[in-house]
């Protein structure tokens, strides 16, 4: 057969007589663009993807259905045939009705692939399922344990009856691994001779370590606290993080061959100057370890403590004299934290102090209640208006009752002060619990925010000085929840690993295409009510730091699994829409409107078909009657409500079918699902 020669991109290629441009890009290494082309069929055109220009060609052409001649001169990147290639896939997605990934992977601040780990758990795979999670979260026993779980907000399950319990199946698979004698650990790149330091052994900073660590480079965590663990061991209760299992994960990170020293110090030990010289990146997770004041007169007086302060001291094992009478100031989960570990303390009366109502406060509504059982009083509607003492020291507290106006910048109702109307209290300890800051010392040279936290690239986590990065609550809006830290860890290793490496630092937001589901849609499933955690009862639990939750029995913990509605797409891995989709920004918003019909069937007997996914690209069609031979499905109806639909002649032709499950593997977009399949 004549042979021919081309060049597609600046690359001379060659070919055969009669093949078409994308044939012979495909065979020459060159990836064009399409859906709808398989060489084994024949030619289609339909998806528009695969359009290049030629020289001396006016119009663009279809790659997959212009057939090449010899000395033609292709480019597939020109604007022209990028901006067509844009519309095309935006005017596919506007009608792709479908998720990528469940909603609850998409709130999960660490975009853990919840539906994949939930399954393997359900399978009873319960290393499968932590390898799984360990891709995203290097501590899923402790996450699991503490986390406030937003992923569950978003859960579908909720639309049915209960929403999934989530973290603590995490925290299940988790614990069942590393009590296995063979827990799951990952297998590191070789060495790239880099040597990284982190200043900070908190979530951030544990997370950055393992990730960079299972790139290949050497890593050594700094730590200024006794041991690692950030505020997982010094700012959370043993009554909700018994911390033999989070010493028990921080082993299993320096297991791959993090370097953990402990005991030095930023700014006293070390300077980022020294750091700098000694190695070839710095990364800085230094927390936020300052508590802030209450904010009002009488807050310098003995007996005023921070809450951070409070927490840290009970977790080192100091001696922590609070009295009888304790007030927590503040409605977040470090309040919770404190007016709960005050009670184990020894406090006879407790009050947690918060302006708003309970309805409006940030903390775990779960927390709340377990602190009320537990005999803690909640003064809503108060505020600190002042901290009374005698000689010195606390003996009461001042509260200015609060009303509730109009929505401010969060949308939560404002708080408004009654005029002259005060309530007072009687106590010896007054906790702030309202929030934390960040440690300057040793920061001078990085670039702070008005706030005292390091500036940090959003993306990128770079500061102002080459070679340094910043991860976690020292970082721009301050202190969050642990698995937002983790999140920026992970984000932050990415950085880092790719400056060290030459790799470009672009790491843009990938699209997922989305599908709203309603109650309505879901009402023909079968109830199945979220399994219960067993609990420690409050007036025994209310006197020691024993851990409150039993955790789930291995049935518990297979039956609330099997409950995942699974609304991620089974094939979103292999799915070619979304991986050209992420090659360059779209806007499928804006051809927002009318969609083609969608639906589920199972008439192809053991494939289930989503209308709603499928792009018309008509390869299972073709498959079906040009390999196969069977010619069972066909595309029916004309224009915009067009379909696929089978068509069954007889008995023979359904085991046929039962068997073969070519349409669904040539699918590009997961419109096709072999049933059973795991």
């Amino acid at each position: 057969m004549e042979t021919i020669q081309l060049t597609i991109d600046g690359r001379t290629v060659t070919g055969r007589a009669g093949q078409t441009i994308l044939a012979i890009a495909a065979e020459n290494g060159i990836e064009i663009p399409n859906l709808c082309y398989d060489k084994s069929l024949k030619i289609y055109g339909a998806c528009g993807l695969c359009v290049v220009e030629a020289e001396n060609s006016p119009k663009l052409l279809r790659a997959c259905a212009t057939k090449a001649s010899d000395g033609m001169v292709v480019r597939t990147d020109t604007p022209r045939a990028l901006q067509a290639r844009k519309v095309a896939l935006e005017l596919l997605l506007s009608d792709h009705e479908g998720d990528c990934k469940g909603p609850c992977a998409l709130r999960c601040p660490a975009h853990t692939e919840v539906q994949a780990y939930i399954k393997q758990i359900a399978l009873g795979n319960d290393r499968e399922a932590v390898a799984i999670i360990k891709e995203k979260i290097p501590l899923p026993a402790s996450i699991g344990r503490v986390c406030p779980h937003p992923c569950e907000a978003d859960c579908r399950r909720g639309l049915v009856e209960q929403p999934l319990s989530i973290a603590y199946l995490k925290a299940f698979a988790a614990d069942r691994d590393l009590a296995s004698g063979d827990p799951f650990r990952p297998t590191c790149q070789p060495d790239t001779g880099k040597r990284v330091a982190v200043v900070g052994g908190g979530p951030a900073g544990l997370s950055a370590a393992y990730y960079l660590r299972l790139a290949g480079h050497r890593v050594t965590v700094l730590d200024a606290m006794p041991e690692m663990g950030g505020m997982l061991r010094y700012g959370i209760p043993e009554y909700r993080l018994p911390k033999r299992v989070l010493a028990r994960e921080i082993e299993e990170i320096r297991q791959t061959g993090v370097e953990l020293v402990n005991g030095v110090r930023l700014g006293r030990d070390m300077s980022l100057e020294d750091l700098r010289k000694e190695y070839d990146a710095v990364l800085l997770a230094v927390g936020a370890w300052r508590s802030r004041g209450v904010g009002c007169p009488g807050e310098n007086l003995t007996g005023v403590l921070g809450g951070i302060d409070f927490l840290r001291a009970v977790n080192l094992g100091e001696s922590v004299s609070i009295g009888k009478r304790v007030a927590v100031v503040g409605g977040g989960n470090t309040a919770m934290d404190a007016c709960r570990t005050a009670v184990r303390c020894g406090a006879e009366r407790v009050y947690v102090v918060y302006r708003r109502t309970r309805a409006e406060a940030p903390a775990e509504d779960l927390e709340i209640s377990e602190a009320i059982e537990e005999g803690v009083e909640f003064k809503f509607l108060t505020n600190p208006a002042q901290v009374l003492g005698e000689n010195g020291h606390v003996i009461g507290l001042k509260l200015q009752v609060m009303a509730l106006g109009e929505p401010d910048a969060s949308g939560r109702r404002r708080p408004v002060p009654m005029e002259n109307t005060f309530e007072l209290l009687e106590v010896d300890t007054v906790i702030a619990a309202i929030g934390q800051d960040c440690d300057p010392a040793g920061l001078s040279q990085v670039s702070l925010s008005r706030k005292g936290t390091v500036e940090a690239d959003e993306t990128t986590c770079a500061t102002n000085l080459e070679g340094v990065f910043a991860a976690g609550d020292a970082t721009n809006r301050g202190a969050s929840i642990a698995i937002e830290a983790i999140a920026e860890g992970d984000r932050a290793a990415a950085a880092v690993d790719a400056w060290l490496t030459g790799k470009p630092m672009n790491f843009p937001e990938p699209y997922y295409s989305k599908k709203e589901v309603t109650a309505e849609m879901l009402a023909d499933r079968e109830k199945k009510p979220r399994e219960a955690m067993g609990v420690r009862a409050p007036d025994v639990r209310r006197r020691d730091f024993d851990s409150v939750i039993q955790g789930f029995s291995e049935a518990q913990a297979r039956r609330e699994a099997a409950r995942c509605l699974e609304c991620g797409c089974h094939d979103y891995q292999d799915c070619r829409l979304i991986y050209f989709a992420n090659q360059r920004p779209i806007q499928p918003e804006r051809f927002a409107g009318e969609k083609h019909p969608g639906f589920k069937e199972q008439a192809l007997v053991s494939i289930e078909r989503d209308q709603g996914k499928c792009v018309l690209c008509a390869l299972c069609v073709r498959a079906c009657r040009e390999q196969a031979g069977k010619g069972l499905l066909g595309l029916v109806g004309r224009g915009f409500p067009t379909v696929i639909r089978p068509e069954f002649q007889d008995s023979e032709a359904v085991r046929d079918c039962a068997g073969c499950h070519l349409c669904a593997d040539l699918c590009p977009t997961g419109a096709l699902k072999i049933l059973g399949k795991r």
